[in-house]
């Protein structure tokens, strides 16, 4: 099996990090590790005990509408129809009715839910659910997205066809956002999307790792290179 060199690693006993434009970055790490802590204190929703989080060179804020974020839970308001969910973040943005009508429309379209606009929550499959929230997020066009182990409450099938629809959707220059930072417990995941895959340790988690992963697109899972990735990370973490 192939290994990339531990050299192109680059450890650090802290969590400092950026996200560059047009870049899918990956954190993985044991479950329990702060992941998920990490990823809402980067989107403003929690405050850090110490340190800083900038945006743009400016401390974030929780109200930032150049950042989103998909849940892993789906977070959908089960009173509001697809369109009305993904309209509510245009509608705190202040966007006129129509427009707001105009957008939701286009990123449902992008999603592939073109034709349950007028449809509920409970209508939906588990990943038809995924769509609402991910189309929700792009609707505000972000610079940042981050997703919260967006796949983890799908079925392998459906969630591996979501990863694929995503990664098209990423690599269309019309659509937002510029950068994308997801957080996984699933190596096999991270190496499969990510540019860049940020290693935490057990708690207390901190960054031991960073790698830039290399491989081409579309990546193949049975290719040794692609094994080779996800062995580094799996010895660094456990």
């Amino acid at each position: 099996m192939s290994r990339r060199p531990i050299s192109r690693t680059r450890r650090s006993s802290g969590c400092s990090t950026s996200s560059a434009s047009n870049s899918p970055n990956a954190t993985s790490c044991a479950s329990g590790s702060g992941k998920s802590t990490l990823l809402r204190i980067i989107v403003g929703l929690e405050k850090p005990t110490s340190g800083e989080v900038l945006f743009e060179g400016q401390p974030i804020r929780a109200d930032n509408p150049q950042v989103a974020m998909v849940f892993q839970s789906f977070a959908l308001f089960p009173w509001l129809t697809v369109e009305q969910n993904v309209e509510l973040g245009l509608e705190a943005k202040g966007t006129l009715s129509e427009e707001r009508r105009r957008i939701a429309r286009r990123f449902i379209d992008a999603v592939g839910l073109t034709g349950f606009e007028d449809a509920f929550p409970r209508e939906l499959s588990g990943g038809m659910k995924q769509r609402v929230g991910i189309a929700r997020a792009l609707a505000i066009e972000p610079l940042l997205l981050c997703m919260d182990e967006p796949f983890s409450s799908l079925d392998p099938l459906t969630a591996q066809n979501l990863r694929d629809e995503i990664l098209q959707l990423w690599t269309n220059p019309e659509l937002p956002p510029k950068a994308v930072l997801m957080v996984t417990h699933s190596i096999e995941e991270a190496v499969y999307m990510a540019d860049r895959v940020i290693v935490l340790s057990s708690r207390p988690g901190r960054m031991i790792a960073e790698l830039e992963i290399d491989l081409p697109r579309p990546r193949n899972r049975k290719e040794p290179e692609f094994y080779g990735w996800v062995d580094e990370i799996y010895s660094l973490i456990v």
